[in-house]
C-alpha cells in the first residue's frame, strides 16, 4: 500500500471510531486524539517494565496549524501585514515553500487528523494576555524594530539582535517540538534512568534524567532548562526550569529568531506530557507558566506520529553550512557604514 492510501485508510478508521465514541474511557485523551484510540490495544513496554515510546516520531502534517483559534480578525490581520511586508520590499532569510516545504505547507501532506490551533487552554483556545511589563517590553522592541525585515539586525545592534536561532545553537523549548516548515522528526529513545529526544532541527538533544536526582542550582542555567521527568501511569511528564529567560533572542515559546511570540522570563516552567494512545499516535502536551510574562499559565497540545516518519534523522549541518548570517551581518554593516553609523 503506498503511504497517501495509508493514510487515508487510517484517517477513514479513526473517524468512524470517533463516531463511535472511541476515547471516551476515562483515562483516554478526549480531543483530536480519541479518534486514534484503538479498541483492545496494549501499550507496549520497554524490557524493564516502562511505557515504550521509543522511536522516530513526527508533526510533520500539522506545520499549517496556528497557535490560537483564528478570528476574522486575525485573518484579516495576517493579510494586513502580507500586503505591508510585500510593499516595504524587505525580505527574510529563508527558503522557498515551494522547494523546501514539507507538510501542509509544502503542499505535500495532509493531516491524518484535523487540528484547528494548539492552544487548548484558556477554553477558548486564545494565549492569555501579556502581563503589563511584558507588554510594554514587546511594545518597545516592535518600535525599535520598525522597518526591519526578520534578520535583519538594528543599526549598531548585530550583537544583540542576531539570534541565537540565527547562529543555529538551539530553537528553545518548546518551540522546538513546534512543526515548521521542514525538519519536524523526533528520535525518542529510552535507558531505566533516562529518556532522550534527538530533534531533527538543529540537532538539540535533550537527556532528560528520570533517576530523581536534585535539580542544578538555581544560578546555572540553560537554553533548554535543566529537566527531570517522572512517569504518571503510562503517561511521561518531563517538568522542566532554570532557562536563561533570554527576552526577545531566544524565544523558548515560538517563532525562533525574532520570533512570533514575546520571548520568556527566567521565571518560566515547562511542563510536558507525552502519552502514547496506539501504534501511530502519541498525545504530546505542554504546559506554560511563566509568571514574568503571561497573566495565567496555558496549555497546547500537537499530536506526534509514526505516519511518514523517515527510518533514521540525517545529520542537520546548520553551523557548519550557516551562509545566513553572513549575508544578513554583511548587508547589516554596510547598511550602517553608508548612514555612518558606527559599531
Amino acid at each position: 500500500m503506498h503511504c497517501g492510501d495509508r493514510v487515508a485508510v487510517r484517517s477513514v478508521i479513526m473517524g468512524v471510531a470517533l463516531l463511535l465514541g472511541a476515547g471516551a474511557a476515562a483515562g483516554q485523551p478526549t480531543g483530536p486524539l480519541a479518534a486514534a484510540v484503538q479498541e483492545g490495544w496494549s501499550h507496549p513496554r520497554t524490557p524493564w517494565g516502562d511505557p515504550d515510546l521509543q522511536g522516530i516520531w513526527n508533526n510533520t502534517a500539522w506545520n499549517a496549524v496556528p497557535m490560537q483559534r483564528q478570528t476574522e480578525e486575525d485573518r484579516q490581520e495576517l493579510q494586513r501585514r502580507r500586503e505591508a511586508f510585500a510593499r516595504s520590499g524587505a525580505r527574510g532569510l529563508g527558503y522557498d515553500t515551494n522547494v523546501w516545504g514539507e507538510g501542509v505547507r509544502g503542499g505535500r501532506s495532509r493531516p491524518p487528523i484535523e487540528v484547528t490551533h494548539i492552544v487548548v487552554d484558556p477554553p477558548d483556545g486564545r494565549l492569555p494576555p501579556l502581563t503589563p511589563a511584558a507588554q510594554a517590553r514587546l511594545d518597545a522592541r516592535r518600535e525599535a524594530r520598525r522597518g526591519l525585515s526578520m534578520d535583519e539586525p538594528r543599526p549598531g545592534a548585530w550583537v544583540e539582535d542576531v539570534t541565537v536561532w540565527m547562529r543555529c545553537i538551539s530553537r528553545g523549548l518548546p518551540d522546538a517540538m513546534f512543526p515548521r516548515l521542514y525538519n519536524n522528526n523526533y528520535n525518542i529513545l529510552q535507558t531505566p534512568d533516562h529518556v532522550v529526544i534527538v530533534y531533527e532541527m538543529i540537532h538539540d538533544a535533550r537527556i532528560i534524567p528520570l533517576d530523581g536526582r536534585p535539580p542544578l542550582p538555581d544560578d546555572l542555567r540553560q537554553w533548554n532548562g535543566d529537566a527531570r521527568a517522572h512517569w504518571d501511569g503510562d503517561t511521561l511528564v518531563v517538568e522542566t526550569a532554570r532557562f536563561v529567560g533570554q527576552e526577545f533572542n531566544l524565544i523558548p515559546h515560538g517563532g525562533g529568531g525574532a520570533g512570533t511570540y514575546s520571548g520568556a522570563s527566567r521565571a518560566l516552567r515547562l511542563t510536558e506530557r507525552f502519552t502514547r494512545v496506539s501504534d501511530d499516535f502519541i498525545e504530546y502536551q505542554f504546559t506554560i507558566d511563566d509568571p514574568g510574562l503571561y497573566t495565567r499559565p496555558w496549555t497546547g497540545s500537537i499530536p506526534l506520529t509514526t505516519i511518514e516518519s523517515p527510518e533514521t534523522i540525517l545529520e542537520y549541518a546548520c553551523h557548519e553550512g550557516n551562509y545566513s548570517i553572513v549575508g544578513a551581518l554583511s548587508g547589516a554593516l554596510a547598511r550602517d557604514a553608508a548612514a555612518g553609523v558606527q559599531d
